[in-house]
């Protein structure tokens, strides 16, 4: 048979060709009768868990919000409640060499909670408890599937404020936060998710528990553990506690809006604020296509006829706000807004926050949409803007962009009606275009939404051979099987 095309056309003699399904029917069914030892296994050793197997409960469990990736059927899908029953289900794993995919509230935006074909999937929606609000020390002790904005509202009753503020603050969990190590519309003054996390309670994928940092504010004893699970995506080990940083609540925020007759002067308006040492809590863009797929859904009476508009909040104290807020819309003006527009209380304040919030999902009602993650220097937000713009032409590919201006990572988001496969393989092209532009630019190809499995193939452009490598050796170090979210990340 040597030398024989391995092709549709190859005639194959018959005999061949039914010893060869006799030899996949054999390992299929070796195949899932390993898996259902697995299963049975699993719920002889942890009898209480909640463990889903029926196909529509799967199928549930398979995407996360990345609409672009098609992903695999778990195997089954367990529902802890406890750190022990997580410990549990990975010592039956490492046992039974089977693969699991670590999961919060699904939102993820790269892949890396999706299902993976025969893999359990390991669900953190019910360890969702607010364990601890220490007011002495300002921290919350939380299980990951708490919700974000329920973190924020427990807090804010003990007049403290947790800063980690993604736009699907509503329903992402604090789980998939740190995973991610997720920003938000506050990270330009605020930082990331891993700024706020002190310490973790990890369990490892021999099903070790191990806990990473402590509540202190200085504490330099041995490895920084805790930052490098911050971001891991599940693949190094399963956050089950998170010990996080809480702040003083700031003042009520002074809010404006800008709105610009072009692209370039947005982003020169953004660059000059930045220049100025002026430190908003808020600085958000969104581009022509983007105000207009917001205002088409909620009739907002928003300028259509602007290229761009940018979102500024101060919560800075007393007159303080407004001296920020006059900063930023001199920087405005200077780069030719055409109109500005700020908040008169509260309520008024809450909705024009609310156009920025909506625009992913405004742009989910053009047809699949493919949101892009990518970042550059703040400096450099004028070329990064041009740099789409260009990339999105070129491709002849639908774009709208938006995203957190303030600290240089914009969301360009690809749409194309479902089924269309020619705009579809432009957007992909485009994708990887885009990267390249970014990173040429000092910047990043993924900005808080993480490398997940979407965009694993371009890890090593950003990082290089070396340090990619550096990653597989720790990766090998802490889970020698590979059973932990295999096939992302790395």
């Amino acid at each position: 048979m040597r030398g024989r095309a391995l092709t549709t056309g190859a005639a194959w003699p018959a005999t061949v060709v039914m010893q060869c399904s006799r030899v996949l029917i054999a390992g299929a069914a070796y195949h899932r009768a390993l898996m259902a030892t697995f299963l049975d296994d699993l719920r002889a050793v942890a009898p209480q868990m909640r463990l889903l197997t029926d196909e529509a409960d799967r199928e549930s469990f398979r995407r996360d919000e990345t609409a672009h990736f098609e992903p695999g059927l778990p195997l089954a899908v367990a529902l802890p409640t406890s750190t022990e029953e997580v410990a549990t289900i990975l010592r039956t794993a490492t046992a039974h060499g089977t693969p699991v995919v670590p999961r919060g509230a699904g939102s993820g935006l790269s892949g890396g909670s999706a299902g993976i074909e025969g893999a359990l999937t390991v669900a953190l929606t019910r360890m969702d408890r607010v364990l601890e609000i220490d007011r002495d020390n300002r921290v919350a002790v939380v299980q990951p599937g708490v919700i974000n904005a329920d973190l924020k509202k427990a807090v804010a009753a003990e007049e403290l404020f947790y800063a980690p503020d993604p736009a699907s603050y509503e329903f992402c969990s604090i789980g998939g936060n740190i995973g991610t190590n997720a920003g938000g519309l506050c990270c330009v003054k605020y930082g990331v998710t891993r700024d706020a996390v002190l310490s973790l309670e990890v369990v490892l994928a021999d099903g070790r528990v191990i806990r990473t940092g402590g509540r202190n504010v200085k504490d330099v004893a041995g490895y920084s553990l805790t930052h490098l699970f911050v971001g891991s995506q599940g693949t190094l080990g399963i956050v089950t506690e998170a010990t996080l940083r809480l702040r003083p609540t700031p003042p009520p925020k002074q809010t404006m809006l800008a709105f610009f007759p072009t692209l370039d002067a947005a982003g020169r308006a953004v660059a000059t604020m930045t220049r100025s040492g002026v430190e908003p809590c808020t600085l958000e863009l969104m581009d022509r296509v983007t105000i207009a797929a917001v205002d088409d859904w909620h009739n907002l009476g928003l300028d259509r006829s602007a290229a761009a508009l940018l979102l500024v909040e101060s919560d800075a104290p007393g007159a303080r706000a407004d001296d920020e807020l006059a900063v930023a819309e001199s920087a405005c003006t200077e780069a030719g807004a055409s109109s500005i527009v700020r908040a008169t209380d509260a309520m008024e304040a809450d909705w024009l926050r609310q156009v920025r919030r909506l625009a992913f999902r405004a742009m989910e009602r053009l047809g699949v949409a493919r949101m892009e993650d990518v970042g550059a220097p703040r400096s450099r937000i004028p070329e990064l803007l041009a740099a789409i713009e260009r990339i999105a032409a070129a491709h002849d590919v639908r774009c709208g962009t938006f995203g957190h201006a303030g600290d240089g990572n914009l969301h360009p988001t690809f749409v194309w009606d479902r089924g269309d496969t020619d705009t579809e393989e432009r957007a992909h092209a485009a994708a990887e275009e885009l990267y390249r532009a970014a990173i040429a630019l000092g910047g990043t190809l993924t900005g808080e939404h993480g490398i997940g499995a979407a965009r694993r193939e371009f890890l090593e452009l950003q990082r290089g051979a070396d340090a990619v490598d550096v990653m597989r050796s720790i990766k090998a170090a802490l889970d020698p099987l590979g059973i932990l979210n295999p096939g992302r990340v790395v």
